[in-house]
């Protein structure tokens, strides 16, 4: 009796939900299968696989896909990896912690917009970027990133931003650690890294899960900081699928063959969700 009424109390927010997905993932999926340009209004012929056949043989195809993926793992191991360390270094009592850690967190409050903005202006302008000035106090030629280094432009901004969201998470899981085998180990003469390597990596296990799996999410779809630092260029350098998609509906007016890429990216982020899980899901489960 309890859990019947428990499943009619949820009925509301469940059936929402599914509509909630499902009507935008048939419209999707309807759009994908028939020609649907706005260049020709009139002609919405059923054309079967054939915009999926469009999107994967365009010129950016390849390159998006590669750009996606080298874009997500590295923003994932830059991440972590400073994440892991700074929060070790500032989880000391020092003079100032507080406001360290505020200052820390702080770029992920930033909209993404913005945060294109001041790297692309303040920081990485090849006349009067701070960049371009350290080159020229050190008597180098300035670099303009944008132009030369796409990728890996959009890789530091997007990196600066999430940073702080690795901070934070692990921040709050050194908090919850036992004080007391630390001292332990201190006791029997362990040193600072091997408290590091034996005490503190095994504990940040989950919250490094946790971690990989929300960026995950967000990082296969960036948009913005491409958008308004490269423009997927030059040529598709600095394209993604979310841009390639984006190119494909709203300066193409391809509507069709859009969708069919969007189709393709919830496949891919599947397949890499799915891997994911498999290589780091196991520790949500110890």
């Amino acid at each position: 009796m309890k859990r019947s009424i428990t499943r009619l109390l949820m009925a509301p927010s469940v059936i929402m939900l599914l509509v909630w997905m499902i009507i935008p993932l048939s419209m999707t999926i309807y759009f994908s299968t028939i020609r649907y340009n706005l260049l020709y209004p009139g002609q919405n012929n059923f054309v079967g696989l054939m915009n999926f056949e469009f999107f994967i043989t365009d010129p950016g195809f390849f390159p998006a896909v590669s750009n996606t993926l080298i874009l997500l793992l590295s923003v994932l191991i830059i991440t972590v990896v400073l994440g892991v360390m700074l929060s070790a270094l500032i989880d000391k009592p020092f003079f100032g912690q507080g406001i360290v850690r505020v200052l820390l967190i702080s770029p992920f409050f930033i909209m993404p917009t913005v945060n294109a903005l001041i790297w692309k202006n303040m920081m990485m302008n090849p006349v009067y970027g701070i960049f371009a000035w350290i080159s020229q106090s050190l008597g180098l030629e300035p670099i303009d990133w944008l132009s030369s280094y796409p990728l890996m432009s959009v890789i530091i901004m997007v990196s600066w931003q999430w940073l702080p969201f690795a901070i934070l998470v692990f921040v709050t899981a050194l908090q919850s650690q036992d004080t007391e085998q630390k001292e332990a180990a201190q006791m029997d003469g362990a040193t600072g890294w091997h408290i590091f390597r034996y005490l503190t990596i095994p504990h940040l296990a989950r919250p490094i899960a946790v971690v990989v799996m929300i960026e995950t999410i967000f990082l296969l779809a960036v948009f913005a900081e491409i958008f308004v630092s490269t423009g997927g260029g030059p040529g598709y350098d600095s394209t993604n699928l979310a841009y390639l998609i984006y190119n494909q509906a709203l300066l193409q007016y391809d509507v069709g063959v859009a969708s069919a890429g969007g189709l393709f990216a919830v496949l891919l982020a599947n397949i890499v969700a799915f891997f994911l899980i498999r290589a780091v899901g196991k520790n949500l489960t110890v």
